[in-house]
């Protein structure tokens, strides 16, 4: 695992073949527990070709100077996000009332 957040990633190989991409990240935090969320694409095999576009946020805890991953939620398309993206918005702004 990676020693500093910035190395932290999502690129993932397969017998030398990269089946998933990293496209994008955001450090949410930092600290003794990180969240970053990705943007990433996965390797559809029967094509030969990356998919669409999918998200997924990560934890990571730091113990003895590595970042270990601890848990993981996976947006799995574009407008799943969207319908996150409207409600998050939604009751933000209930709040702000």
């Amino acid at each position: 695992m990676a020693e500093n957040v910035e190395d932290l990633s999502v690129n993932y190989e397969e017998d030398g073949v990269q089946v998933v991409k990293e496209l994008d990240k955001a450090i949410l935090s930092k600290g003794s527990w990180t969240t970053i969320l990705y943007r990433y694409q996965d390797l559809d095999r029967t094509k030969g070709e990356f998919g669409q576009e999918k998200f997924t946020i990560r934890r990571y805890q730091k113990r003895n100077g590595q970042y270990l991953a601890k848990s993981k939620f996976n947006i799995s398309s574009v407008a799943q996000a969207k319908k996150i993206v409207e409600t998050l918005s939604g009751w933000i702004a209930e709040n702000e009332k």
